[in-house]
């Protein structure tokens, strides 16, 4: 099976309640079609029953939960909750009431903070900054978490590299610029996401346009200060660069160019020295090499909220949906 069949099979063995709060767009419903009609998780749809009557039309949608917000029993005691997280930040009740009655997005943030969903996918219709804001604000980080972080799982079909065709393209979704601190916890974050997800070890590739000292530059000299402030608060954890690409995954390079490394030409985990270059490679992933690319999943919130790129289709959304229900398991632990 290739991996998000593995991953829909565990979703399916302990199904999780998962909450789509964007009930505008079709996609949405499309998805929960096919989500239901799999068995891969349990739907919250966010909306009027009229909205979602109009919108899922022709599809069958019969097994998701419907909540509108203006009619649910539970939103007043979701404006009560929402008022004290933030009343420090001058939140009234009606302004809590005006939020919660007309931004899906922080009702079912709220729906995961208050047990009634196990955790939420949003971003169809939405940027990374609308949907992980009210995680931010709401949910926090993870306790022992430094950073709230982003990945792709990059699956390329027909593939010797990596694990079987399988990666971990981080931070390729929220951070600009990390800092050496910062892209350490990226990479620490990315390996726990990494034995999670694929069941297999993270083998951890710190990259730039530099192998071992190759090059000399102070983008080079970030990530060599970045690898060794992971592996100094890491020392479990198989991770070494600064590689470029080749050089971390192909293993006649990887021998090559950094002979004695046990990560050259192994590398499972990639974590790029900044949101263009890791974006851009997911992207040129997805579209050159036929790749299926899922995410951006977050790492770090206290809670399973995950995001999707804009350009997504139904597919991506149930892929996504059924990983998020994987780390809903983890959670519970």
């Amino acid at each position: 099976m290739g991996f998000i069949d593995v991953i829909k099979a565990r979703a399916k063995a302990n199904k999780k309640t998962i909450v789509l709060p964007e009930t505008e767009d079709r996609r949405t419903y499309e998805a929960a079609a096919q989500i239901l009609a799999e068995g891969v998780a349990d739907i919250i749809l966010v909306g009027s029953e009229e909205a979602v009557k109009a919108g899922s039309e022709g599809l069958d949608i019969s097994g998701a939960t419907i909540v509108d917000p203006a009619k649910s029993d539970r939103t007043q005691a979701y404006i009560d909750k929402l008022v004290e997280l933030r009343q420090k930040k001058g939140m009234t009740p009606e302004q809590a009431k005006d939020i919660l009655l007309n931004q899906y997005l922080y009702y079912g943030v709220m729906m995961v903070k208050m047990g009634d969903a196990d955790g939420m996918v949003s971003g169809a219709c939405h940027s990374t900054a609308d949907t992980l804001r009210p995680c931010l604000q709401i949910l926090k980080t993870k306790p022992g978490t430094k950073l709230v972080s982003a990945f792709f799982v990059i699956a390329v079909p027909n593939c010797e590299y990596g694990a079987d065709g399988t990666f971990i393209f981080a931070d390729s979704g929220l951070n600009q610029n990390p800092t050496p601190d910062e892209l350490a916890a990226i990479a620490a974050s990315s390996a726990e996401s990494f034995e999670l997800l694929v069941e297999k070890e993270p083998i951890v590739a710190m990259l730039s346009h530099s192998t071992k000292g190759s090059a000399k530059h102070a983008d080079v000299d970030k990530m060599v200060e970045a690898t060794r402030i992971a592996k100094e608060e890491h020392p479990e954890l198989k991770l070494d660069g600064e590689f470029q690409f080749d050089a971390a995954v192909v293993p006649s390079v990887g021998a090559s160019k950094a002979p004695g490394s046990e990560v050259a030409g192994k590398a499972n985990v990639l974590v790029f020295p900044d949101l263009d270059a890791g974006n851009i490679g997911y992207k040129i992933a997805q579209r050159l090499a036929k790749a299926e690319a899922y995410g951006p999943i977050t790492q770090g919130i206290a809670a399973p909220v995950n995001d999707l790129s804009r350009g997504c289709s139904a597919e991506d959304i149930v892929g996504v949906v059924a990983i998020t229900a994987v780390q809903c398991m983890a959670a519970e632990k």
